[in-house]
């Protein structure tokens, strides 16, 4: 399976057809079927151990405010697959990470909200698993690297987050705003170091990224990524599933990592 990362924006996109949510939808139709899906979103973070969701029917939980009724009436009722959490949670013990199973957590937003789109039926198994606190790049890679081994089984890794991520500074009256140009060079910044897939510069983007404090305030958005790129071998490439902004700086970029041998 390829290993894919998601900008998931405002929960406001399970209400939305527009050309990402499109694009979800012809990802989901474009990726061979997986046997399940394990998620690693910005909207669960938790001490050590690294959590991983065990329930056989995790609930949607809607971790937001403020928004139409209508949304907190969707439900995204996908079974989920305690077999894979023992995996995942195996998998992360061989590699040194100390994991366990969450037998109550549900899928947040960040989970489910892309998945609406892309897997509308909801009948593919989906496991979420915490982003770690305290962490680093390194340690997202590692969680990575530990569960490459699933993609050979039939399992779709995915990060959900967002490269740009900077609500204060949000156009919220405005979803198609002109894209604000500090945004944009660090998205590009970006895009230009996941095509030779250059783990070490990205990792020190706070560092060389132009703008990256600006466009990464807190760091639960973009470390997904970390996740992504350490799922990833050395032979994959870079495929685009969606470029651009919402809100005038709200990065959706989406992309998969891929085997040469699977098509565009």
């Amino acid at each position: 399976m390829p290993v894919v990362y998601i900008s998931h924006g405002s929960p406001i996109v399970a209400l939305r057809e527009n050309d990402f949510t499109r694009a979800l939808a012809q990802m989901g139709q474009d990726l061979p079927r997986p046997r399940a899906i394990a998620v690693v979103s910005a909207h669960w973070e938790a001490p050590s151990p690294i959590r991983v969701t065990g329930a056989p029917r995790p609930t949607t939980i809607y971790d937001f405010s403020g928004f139409p009724d209508e949304l907190y009436r969707l439900t995204y009722p996908s079974p989920g697959s305690p077999d894979l959490a023992a995996e995942i949670v195996r998998l992360l013990t061989e590699a040194g990470s100390q994991a366990t199973i969450d037998a109550r957590r549900g899928l947040d937003h960040g989970a489910w909200v892309p998945l609406l789109h892309a897997y509308p039926a909801a009948d593919v198994p989906v496991v979420e698993v915490a982003l770690p606190v305290p962490r680093s790049p390194e340690v997202l890679l590692t969680v990575g690297q530990a569960l490459a081994p699933l993609r050979e089984d039939g399992i779709l890794l995915v990060g959900s987050g967002g490269i740009v991520h900077n609500l204060p500074r949000l156009h919220w009256n405005d979803e198609d705003a002109a894209v604000d140009p500090w945004a944009k060079a660090f998205d590009d910044w970006v895009r230009a170091r996941l095509d030779p897939l250059d783990r070490q510069a990205i990792a020190g983007y706070r560092d060389a990224a132009p703008n990256a404090r600006l466009a990464v305030p807190t760091t639960e958005h973009f470390d997904p990524i970390f996740f992504v790129l350490g799922a990833a071998s050395e032979s994959d490439r870079l495929l685009d599933i969606y470029e651009g902004f919402h809100y005038g700086n709200l990065s959706m970029r989406t992309f998969a990592l891929a085997e040469p041998t699977w098509p565009t």
